[in-house]
């Protein structure tokens, strides 16, 4: 009988244990799946933060993006952007950019088809320089309101002034500069930004292999009554190299181009 009992309270005692270890089991399962998804959720959370603690993307910044798996030299929306008095950009237009060696700065997407261009124009014993590039809004202001006070000075009455100095600094919002696209370039021996510019070996170079690089001159001296802008030949304008070859060798300039 003695045995018998023992029997029994053995057996009861398998059951509780096996009972508790199932409970135990359970619960820790229940628990591992709620740390888990509060896991997941964190680092949810944390991407979210890490996303919108970067600054806010503008259309131009989305436009890069979208372009990124292209040949950044083929032809796009963004290279043909036309930018002038008719066209003026937000005075909060961003891009984003990268510093070239003179320490100014160009839209990303045209980095290494400037610094191969310079590169070219080197190999062949020529000494390019970037005198300018990117322009904010604020500086291309500082810029205009300095060049309406030579006028000024010179005896030239407030709107004369202004007219005059828009045919040599483009307003604030119409500047190709603020486009992070265009940029000036200069003979290092020759740094003066004035016609003598254009008989220089480095413009002569530039002006007849910009296009292989995806650039054209922009303002010829035969279409200032079409840009509006004085013959500048240091100022070169990326727009990609199919572009750049057709007006180069028709003999546009960007505005005829893009009307055609």
């Amino acid at each position: 009988m003695k045995k018998k009992s023992n029997t029994l309270t053995f057996m009861l005692l398998v059951l509780l244990v096996g009972a508790g270890a199932f409970l135990a089991w359970m619960w820790n399962t229940s628990r591992g799946e709620d740390i888990e998804d509060s896991q997941g959720s964190s680092s949810s959370d944390i991407t979210s933060s890490l996303t919108s603690s970067q600054p806010e993307e503008s259309e131009s910044s989305s436009s890069s993006d979208s372009s990124e798996s292209t040949d950044p030299t083929s032809d796009q929306d963004w290279a043909l952007m036309l930018v002038n008095k008719d066209h003026p950009l937000d005075a909060d237009y961003t891009v984003d950019m990268l510093q070239l060696d003179e320490g100014y700065y160009v839209d990303a997407r045209i980095y290494d088809a400037v610094q191969e261009m310079l590169a070219a124009a080197r190999a062949e014993g020529l000494s390019p320089l970037v005198c300018s590039a990117y322009r904010s809004y604020e500086r291309q202001t500082v810029l205009y309101d300095n060049k309406v006070a030579e006028y000024l000075a010179m005896g030239y009455g407030e709107a004369q002034a202004k007219e005059e100095a828009a045919r040599w600094v483009t307003l604030p919002g119409t500047s190709e500069h603020q486009t992070g696209l265009a940029l000036d370039i200069v003979s290092s021996s020759f740094q003066v930004l004035d016609n003598r510019q254009a008989d220089t070996p480095e413009q002569k170079w530039l002006m007849a292999h910009c296009h292989e690089y995806g650039f054209i001159l922009r303002y010829p001296s035969d279409k200032e009554d079409v840009t509006q802008i004085t013959y500048e030949p240091w100022h070169y304008r990326y727009v990609g190299k199919e572009a750049a070859k057709e007006i180069m060798e028709q003999g546009l300039c960007l505005e005829e181009y893009l009307e055609s």
